[in-house]
């Protein structure tokens, strides 16, 4: 990979591409993982015309960027821009992380769902296998977890959606027995760990499920993250989930693990997701 990339030899300028992209947390990350190594790099964010993605990134291409990070709404985008795809991009069918090799050539790949399981399994101490999972939303969110998720072998997955026929859909790509998807309405029973992958906090929303989907003392997981607990994180305790969190640690492991894909060093994500943590109070 190093020979690949090559960047020792390259002005190491990245950026985070999003529409809009002003609140992003990236440039604060990536800058406190280089420094752990010793590293000098420059990371912006950088505002993409929706209509001219493409060009836009070209242009940071030919400018000396060398590695992007690409958020709402371009990952499908980058997705069929990059001309070489890793099988978790390919899985997820949307590339957040982009690497402009030495040949000119594009590199895509999806760092998502291995920052999820990173923050599950390690930072919160929740190994997956053998727990009941249920995540609701059936969108790009739900895709790019999915296959991680699976990865880690829990007793059963449940993806439950508004239209049923697309949690379905999206459970027969899992390819996976253990894997079922279903309308909103037709859930039923508890579940270890409760993953609310739909757009709902964001508006102060919650998803149309009931409470007894929340096991009694187990974990709801909000893709989603602010400075207050969201709405769904204080519906499922008021549910009796028994600890809910938001997506704080998936956002910075997640960029730790693009971190590794340009640099070959992994960084420590504890004290970065306590300063995050620590500049919302």
């Amino acid at each position: 990979m190093t020979d690949l990339f090559d960047f020792e030899r390259r002005s190491l300028r990245f950026a985070v591409v999003g529409h809009p992209v002003a609140h992003s947390k990236s440039p604060r990350i990536h800058d406190a993982f280089a420094r752990q190594f010793g590293i000098t790099l420059t990371y912006e964010a950088v505002d993409l015309d929706p209509i001219a993605f493409e060009q836009g990134v070209r242009h940071l291409q030919a400018g000396g960027v060398i590695g992007i990070n690409v958020t709402i709404p371009f990952k499908q985008a980058a997705y069929r821009l990059a001309e070489t795809l890793s099988d978790r991009a390919r899985a997820a069918q949307a590339v957040n992380t982009l690497a402009f090799l030495p040949d000119g050539k594009i590199s895509g790949d999806n760092t998502d769902g291995a920052g999820l399981l990173r923050d599950l399994e390690i930072n919160l101490a929740s190994p997956l296998r053998g727990m009941r999972v249920l995540i609701l939303g059936a969108g790009g969110a739900a895709r790019g977890i999915l296959k991680p998720l699976l990865s880690a072998q829990p007793n059963d997955l449940v993806i439950a959606n508004r239209t049923a026929s697309r949690a379905r859909d999206l459970a027969d790509e899992a390819g996976a027995d253990s894997v079922q998807g279903i309308a909103f309405g037709e859930l039923s029973g508890a579940f270890d760990l409760v993953i609310n992958a739909t757009s709902t906090s964001l508006t102060g929303g919650l998803p149309d499920v009931g409470e007894h989907v929340f096991k009694l003392g187990g974990l709801a997981y909000d893709l989603a993250y602010a400075d207050q607990p969201t709405s769904f994180m204080r519906w499922a305790i008021s549910s009796g989930a028994g600890k809910a969190v938001d997506g704080l640690g998936m956002l910075v492991e997640q960029a730790a693990e693009s971190f590794f894909v340009w640099h070959q060093k992994r960084p420590d994500t504890r004290p970065v997701i306590d300063e995050l943590r620590a500049g919302f109070r």
